[in-house]
């Protein structure tokens, strides 16, 4: 990863505003380079040639060292980084391995086949081949020539199966057609009652089933590219100022960033796309920097669909654990996905064959002037004087976005100068929707699954749930996880008028059953503490988390999806620290039976109180589609925030130096 920075670097240099740049000696949670990635397919083919072996690779990545041994060599950064090691997930032969291949020592020192249920992430190669393959089946073309349509304008796209209570599986995918024909936009225009079946190691058509000819959805109308819109046109925004030249708001020391207060380590991952670890805060009173996490990314995404039709059904989607956040990710644009000054930063991850693969500027990391208030305020009450004193917020963002078939997600780690950390989270791109028969509502008489947003055209209702990774190190390793209620209390002493008022009560969670949690079922506060640190005034340093929007699963707990998806069935979760515990669906998701997962994790109730604990955080949208949302969707957002709760002895943007504004014309200030 540090080469990765490095060239993107150098690309920012001549186009955008260039930070401080430093090259530095490889960190132990340094993600895998591209000459990693070639040494590890080296090695993993010496080993099976392709002369006797069918081989593919389905996941490298980082086996990052235990935490003990990342926080020894932390203390003695001089002394020598612990071996580098890869964990790589095989389909080899048609069963599934998991290999450690030690990259120091060139040798593969585990090799296990995994005999379990389920399979590992799913290639792009593999996907692709499936959709070609369907497009060169002669009962799909006979069904093509039925319906009058034009092989060339005909594109297929994979879909994964879920597991519905099948003694057995193969390792198979759906495949799903659509129809461009006056369009980019593909997914409004789809081909329905086909059902078709690809097994993945075999790579033929296994089931093939033509059910009836639905009506097509007019083209017209669904192009967002700008070169197919027709007035009237909606207003020219205006283009945010460019960023002075000149300055340089951040350090990047290989792949460890700085900024303001803030120091942390960014890295990629095919399967979760960013991780940022360790970040730590600076004290200037402690004159250190003090830890608050580990290491933090998006653990899953669990996206359900709610047709329950013979052809929709198994649209419950993993978009980690089955795709890939890190494969899926897209190259951002400068100024429109990202601001004027931001430093781009590549992405690699292992292809089917185990060669690195490139994301040019997959992340790009910025400095951010919302134009809001970070803190003010007035004395109006001093009447003799005028004291008012103003900060603007400024914060720094890390920025990725993944495009899983129809949805983009942009994906926002944004650090405060106040010690927050806000956790951020957009959805947009095009509704999957159904065709129907409909032009109008009062024509539906029956159960359709969603809106009608235009002629022939269901928006599907849908969830998203999001499961993020939060190993939080509040001042160090031993933390607790701490609810506090606010109580309601009768007020007895009649002299007094009033009737109630709230109070506050503290409850430790000794083990992982105390700490699960449904969000938005009473008033509380949710800290992660180290009771081993305390203020001045004697308070537990800690971190709150502050959620979005509550939202929970609204399948029943017995359906095989839900099953499947049980991480989503609390808001939060607190397990003890478990290096192996780090996909909240498990490893093998793709047609996953719910035996590896975080809710099979937490049910072995362990003890957490003044541990090495990790806070698990789900967030949810229910999607009820509406005619906005189509052709293309305006993103929606949501998010949380960890919030420092008594860490600091007084606010920790008290001090904060106002920047030195530019001269605007027309604008004076006191």
């Amino acid at each position: 990863m540090a080469s990765t920075l490095k060239l993107a670097l150098l690309f920012s240099i001549f186009f955008f505003l260039s930070p401080t740049f430093v090259t530095s000696k490889p960190h132990p949670l340094d993600s895998l380079t591209p000459s990693e990635f070639t040494l590890v397919q080296s090695i993993v083919s010496q080993a099976y040639p392709s002369s006797k072996y069918k081989l593919t690779f389905q996941y490298v990545g980082l086996d990052e060292p235990e935490k003990p041994i990342v926080k020894s060599w932390l203390s003695k950064p001089t002394t020598k980084p612990p071996p580098r090691q890869a964990l790589v997930m095989l389909r080899l032969n048609q069963q599934s391995h998991e290999l450690i291949v030690d990259l120091s020592k060139r040798s593969i020192i585990s090799d296990k086949i995994y005999d379990g249920y389920g399979y590992p992430l799913l290639t792009a190669e593999e996907q692709e081949d499936a959709a070609d393959l369907a497009l060169k089946h002669k009962p799909f073309l006979a069904s093509i020539k039925k319906r009058g349509l034009n092989l060339s304008e005909v594109v297929c796209s994979p879909l994964t199966i879920g597991w519905y209570g099948e003694e057995k599986s193969k390792r198979e995918l759906k495949v799903s057609c659509y129809y461009l024909d006056g369009t980019a936009n593909m997914y409004l225009r789809p081909i329905e009652e086909i059902i078709m079946t690809v097994d993945l190691d075999k790579m033929k058509v296994t089931q093939y089933n033509d059910k009836s000819v639905s009506p097509m959805p007019k083209a017209e109308g669904t192009d967002y590219r700008p070169s197919k819109q027709t007035p009237p046109f909606g207003p020219r925004l205006n283009a945010a100022p460019p960023t002075p030249t000149g300055q340089t708001p951040f350090k990047i020391d290989g792949n460890v960033v700085s900024w303001a207060n803030w120091k942390f380590h960014l890295g990629f991952d095919a399967r979760v796309g960013p991780v940022i670890s360790l970040a730590s805060i600076y004290d200037p009173d402690k004159a250190k920097y003090r830890q608050v996490v580990y290491r933090s990314f998006i653990s899953e995404l669990f996206v359900p669909y709610q047709d329950p039709t013979e052809a929709w059904y198994h649209r419950t989607f993993f978009d980690c654990g089955e795709f890939g956040f890190g494969i899926y990710a897209v190259s951002l644009e400068p100024l429109n996905d990202c601001p004027s000054g931001a430093v781009f930063v590549d992405g690699y991850y292992a292809g089917q064959d185990g060669k690195p693969v490139k994301i040019p500027d997959v992340m790009c990391i910025f400095e951010r002037h919302p134009g809001d208030s970070m803190w003010r305020h007035t004395e109006a009450e001093l009447r003799d004087q005028q004291i008012r004193e103003a900060r603007p917020e400024v914060s720094f963002v890390v920025r990725m976005v993944a495009t899983v078939g129809n949805y983009d997600y942009v994906l926002d780690w944004e650090f405060k100068p106040s010690g927050s950390i806000k956790f951020g989270v957009g959805l947009t791109g095009v509704l999957e929707v159904k065709a129907e028969p409909y032009a109008h509502i009062d024509e539906i008489k029956e159960e359709v699954y969603g809106t009608l947003v235009a002629e022939n055209t269901i928006g599907i209702h849908h969830d998203h749930f999001l499961n993020y990774h939060l190993d939080l190190d509040i001042d160090g390793e031993e933390n607790s996880f701490v609810k506090t209620s606010l109580v309601t209390k009768r007020i007895t002493d009649k002299k007094i008028p009033r009737k109630s008022y709230w109070t506050v009560e503290h409850e430790t969670a000794k083990t992982e059953a105390d700490a699960r949690l449904k969000l938005g079922l009473k008033a509380e506060e949710l800290l992660v503490v180290n009771p081993n640190k305390k203020t001045k005034p004697g308070n537990k340093v800690g971190y709150r988390l502050i959620p979005g929007s509550a939202a929970g699963p609204l399948l029943a707990a017995d359906d095989y999806p839900q099953i499947r998806a049980a991480f989503t069935n609390y808001n939060v979760w607190v397990t003890p620290y478990n290096k192996s515990e780090k996909w909240a669906g498990g490893k093998y998701v793709d047609q996953s039976r719910g035996d590896d997962t975080l809710q099979v994790w937490s049910n072995r109730n362990r003890g957490i109180e003044n541990r090495d604990i990790v806070l698990w955080y789900t967030m949810g949208f229910h999607h009820v589609p509406c005619q906005e949302d189509f052709p293309m969707m305006p993103t929606l957002s949501g998010g949380f925030e960890l919030r420092p709760t008594n860490f600091f002895e007084y606010s920790a943007v008290l001090k904060t130096k106002a920047p030195m504004h530019l001269n605007w014309p027309n604008c004076t200030t006191a």
